[in-house]
């Protein structure tokens, strides 16, 4: 399954330093290759375990998650 995700370009995102290197340090929970965030085969479902809706505003201690929705909106305003 990893293969097919990786052959057909569904991962979406994996665990990483700052400097957008892929390491064991970088991953909080272990996950298989580091990922993150994988698309379905028809790549308009995104399933991901970090949680942006936790970090989306400050009230809740970050808004780094306020980036991947802002980048979607855009994504579809352009479509």
């Amino acid at each position: 399954m990893l293969r097919r995700l990786a052959a057909e370009d569904r991962i979406a995102f994996r665990y990483a330093t700052a400097k957008g290197e892929i390491t064991r340090e970088a991953n909080p929970n272990g996950s298989l290759s580091n990922i993150a965030g994988i698309l379905n085969e028809g790549r308009n479902v995104l399933g991901m375990m970090p949680h942006p809706d936790r970090s989306s505003e400050a009230p809740l201690g970050s808004v780094d998650g306020w980036r991947i929705f802002a980048s979607m909106m855009e994504a579809l305003a352009e479509k």
